[in-house]
């Protein structure tokens, strides 16, 4: 079915939209052009929503905003937001009605032609997609890049041919309840994750389990063989499963020998990939990432284009990112360290005791094993956001804890934070900001944190 044959089979039908952010934006505008009766249910308001608001509006599509915006949700088609999950009452109800519940990217993957590769995780999830669509690039094939990266893919289905590939980052939101089945389903690792909003850590790994439930039998499963959540998944797998590690040898799969080379077993084989030392962008994770990336497109590139891109890839914006070396001082963007796991393999990317900027919004995730981490690489903390206090506690709380042994500070406003971390810096020293937080108390998404850093730093003088 092409997408014009999906929005004509809406025709007589309502169309509710829950959310108005970027990803849904596109998908208005779709139903909007094809004629479709459209309510957009957003809590903004109508000046907050700006040109959007105006444009739709004129087009014929209705909107209920405001802080009660879910009260009158009617429709027999309603496609939610990635952060409205389906048990929210408002939607329970409409399905109780006999709505039908779906997404964008939901309609996408049923839409898509191609060959679909799907990556989720509770960490590492940008770095390897990417890594998997340049790995498929440089091997020669037109990529789609979308999800929780790119740009929504949905107005573009028409347009992709079925040599193309589709490469989708998945959060838990996107996959909750979704029905797809993607050629190629990656799992990174499983930890808990965004806790405020799921039920408990069972809903959230139900969530991502959601990757291959449906796959198909001639389908590829990759996990990761170090993580006991992944591990279990395989027992639930109705395709093969390709396996990575660090830690010992699998099969099939890519793990790292004890002397640093990267290997394959295939079939019985093993062969010799790269060693650990060609990979650019630094750090064990990456290593990982990069094992996974390699398992997810072998026998669709060649390993010479996996060659390239490790030796070549540079990292993601937001991701360990050297900002600006100022009076001999390395300023670092880890905004995408939205959770402890991810700052604390941040952390053990550096030999020397750096100046660490973290706190954000609060995931209802515990802080606890960042503790001993901080102290071990962290000479002065500084934080800021809703975490503060809690990330605080983990490390007074750690048995390596000195006091004074790292100097803490909390400092409410983010750019004053920043600013005091700069100051206190020599030269020779490393200032990382990498929250172990989201960005929500304060910003629309990590990139306007990573940004908002930047621009700081970038003007100190």
């Amino acid at each position: 079915m092409t997408l014009k044959e999906y929005l004509k089979g809406l025709t007589g039908k309502r169309a509710a939209v829950v959310g108005a952010g970027l990803s849904n934006r596109p998908l208005v505008a779709l139903l909007a052009d094809a004629g479709v009766d459209t309510t957009v249910y957003d809590k903004a308001s109508p000046e907050a929503l700006g040109a959007f608001y105006e444009d739709m509006s004129a087009r014929g599509v209705k909107f209920h905003l405001g802080e009660n915006y879910l009260a009158c949700l009617e429709g027999d088609i309603v496609f939610r937001s990635p952060s409205i999950l389906p048990f929210r009452p408002e939607l329970a109800r409409a399905a109780d009605g006999g709505a039908v519940i779906t997404s964008e990217m939901e309609v996408f993957m049923d839409l898509c032609l191609c060959p679909i590769i799907a990556v989720t995780g509770s960490d590492g999830k940008t770095t390897t997609t990417t890594l998997i669509a340049k790995i498929l690039e440089a091997a020669g094939r037109k990529v789609w890049l979308g999800g929780n990266i790119g740009h929504p893919l949905l107005a573009d289905v028409d347009n992709i041919a079925p040599e193309d590939a589709a490469v989708l980052e998945l959060s838990s939101f996107q996959l909750h309840s979704i029905n797809c089945s993607p050629d190629v389903a990656v799992i990174t690792n499983m930890a808990p994750n965004h806790l405020d909003i799921h039920k408990d850590y069972q809903d959230y790994i139900d969530a991502k389990k959601q990757i291959f439930k449906n796959q198909r039998p001639d389908a590829k499963l990759v996990l990761n063989h170090d993580n006991a959540v992944t591990m279990a998944c395989a027992g639930e797998a109705k395709c093969p499963v390709w396996w990575f590690s660090r830690k010992e040898k699998v099969s099939p799969g890519l793990w790292l020998r004890p002397d640093g080379m990267i290997c394959a077993s295939v079939d019985g084989e093993d062969k010799e990939v790269l060693p650990m030392g060609d990979i650019r962008i630094p750090g064990m994770h990456n290593v990982e990432n990069m094992m996974t990336a390699f398992a997810a497109t072998w026998g669709i590139a060649d390993m010479e284009a996996m060659r390239k891109v490790a030796r070549s890839f540079t990292g993601v914006p937001h991701r360990l990112e050297t900002v600006r070396v100022h009076k001999g001082v390395t300023y670092i963007n880890d905004s995408i360290a939205s959770s402890p796991d991810r700052t604390l393999a941040g952390l053990a990317c550096f030999k020397d005791k750096l100046i660490l900027i973290a706190g954000g919004k609060d995931k209802g995730v515990p802080f606890d094993s960042l503790g001993p981490s901080i102290c071990a690489h962290v000479k002065k903390l500084y934080l800021t956001g809703l975490t503060a206090g809690k990330i605080r506690a983990a490390v007074e709380n750690a048995r390596e804890y000195v006091p004074g042994a790292p100097e803490i500070f909390e400092i409410e406003d983010f750019t004053e934070t920043v600013k005091a971390a700069a100051a206190a810096a020599r030269p020779g020293d490393t200032v990382l900001m990498s929250p172990a937080s989201t960005s929500f108390d304060r910003f629309k998404n990590f990139e306007e944190r990573g940004e908002r850093f930047r621009r700081i730093v970038e003007g100190l003088e």
